[in-house]
């Protein structure tokens, strides 16, 4: 390990670069050509490892193969960005008209492929394999991750472990969290079909604005009254589009919005209770509605056995602050992976200690690029803990006896 963080240090301005170059140059999800095509080449100038492109899409796997036996760990990076103005002033910000890295996808990127690099050097040492998932797509549903797990990615995997990066969270620390860390995020779009008419009139007419009023407030109850208090949920509806003027009933409404729980009872319950009360409320008023329900990414839950394995590791590391973080309602594809394999998934903290700090998402979002070295860090921590520590102990364990 001491050997890996000192050629790591020799690599942190090259990671600076990487992630400079990347938040430059964004790419929306499902469009990320270019980035792919640069984590691609970047990947394959290493030497030492296997690269496979379009997984998935426009998914990106490398494989690092070690000189002895052991299992297969599976890093993961994403690499889309935002449909957002950068509204930064700083010499790398985006060059993309509407267009950001507002969620550290950039940094996420840049460090795993100095992991990589580090890695391929020292492949040999290695007791088992390395598998780097660089995902297109994290921030668009379906998301990518679905597809890279369809298209094999995680074939031959034992664990895998992933690190977002956490601008509100402070530099210096990594937080995890045993079980549930974010929520499934499901997306809804109602329509409501009334009669139009004159605002004098209404008695002539179907108001899709009134109906589509007091759908938002009834709504609400599902919330209140349909869902077990003990299971955190959240209804939100984000739109709402109807009308022309001041002395028109309007015939249309249409409202968007976003369901976020943990439990899948409490998600099965939600939809139905949205299709439910929307179609009662509308027939009551001799309307009529359509409901589109997207089911989104599922709550990402972090296995307990390798989420205590990583605590130990990375508190034995000494390299940042272990803090428990409470779960989130964000949501993150990340949890299709631990679906499939053990697992777990880490914060590591990346604010500005002397700068005003912004929200993911924000025009404004930045990050303490220190941070790119923390995440490095923690992810060849995880890797000389769930291989090379292994064989350490076999080897102890053979000598005694």
């Amino acid at each position: 390990m001491e050997k890996w963080v000192a050629r790591l240090a020799e690599l942190e301005s090259t990671m600076v670069e990487w992630r400079r170059h990347l938040h430059r140059n964004p790419e929306l999800s499902f469009q990320e050509a270019a980035t792919a095509a640069f984590v691609a080449e970047t990947l394959s100038g290493f030497g030492g490892i296997e690269v496979r492109t379009g997984v998935g899409g426009n998914g990106v796997v490398g494989t690092i193969r070690g000189g002895k036996p052991g299992p297969t760990i599976a890093l993961r990076a994403d690499f889309d960005a935002l449909p957002i103005q950068d509204e930064k002033d700083v010499p790398y910000k985006s060059t993309v008209p509407g267009v950001m890295h507002a969620c550290g996808h950039d940094g996420h990127t840049a460090s795993l492929l100095a992991v990589a690099q580090v890695l391929s050097e020292c492949r040999e040492d290695l007791a088992g394999n390395i598998v780097l998932l660089h995902q297109h797509a994290e921030e668009a549903p379906p998301g990518g991750a679905k597809a890279m797990i369809e298209d094999g990615c995680l074939d031959g995997v034992d664990e895998v472990y992933g690190i977002h990066l956490a601008s509100l969270q402070p530099y210096g620390s990594i937080g995890y969290k045993h079980g549930f860390l974010t929520a499934s995020a499901d997306l809804f779009e109602i329509l409501i079909q009334g009669k139009g008419g004159h605002g004098a009139s209404p008695h002539h007419s179907i108001d899709a604005v009134a109906l589509g009023a007091q759908l938002i407030n009834e709504l609400q109850l599902l919330i209140s009254r349909r869902v077990d208090p003990m299971h955190p949920s959240v209804l939100t509806v984000g739109s709402f589009h109807a009308g022309t003027t001041h002395n028109v009933i309007a015939d249309q409404a249409r409202m968007t919005g976003t369901v976020r729980t943990f439990q899948e009872e409490a998600r099965d319950k939600i939809q139905q209770g949205i299709t439910a009360l929307s179609e009662g409320l509308c027939h009551s008023f001799d309307a009529t509605c359509e409901i589109d329900y997207l089911r989104g990414y599922p709550a990402t839950f972090n296995h307990e056995k390798e989420t205590d394995e990583v605590i130990r590791i990375l508190t034995d590391s000494g390299i940042a602050k272990l803090v428990e973080l409470p779960a989130m309602m964000g949501g993150e594809d990340f949890s299709y992976y631990l679906q499939e394999k053990p697992g777990s998934f880490l914060m590591v903290g990346a604010a500005f200690e002397d700068k005003e700090n912004f929200p993911h998402h924000h025009p404004k979002f930045d990050f303490d690029e220190r941070a790119l070295m923390m995440s490095a860090k923690a992810f060849l921590a995880i890797v000389d803990g769930r291989l090379n520590a292994r064989v350490e102990a076999t080897t102890v364990e053979t000598a005694s006896v």
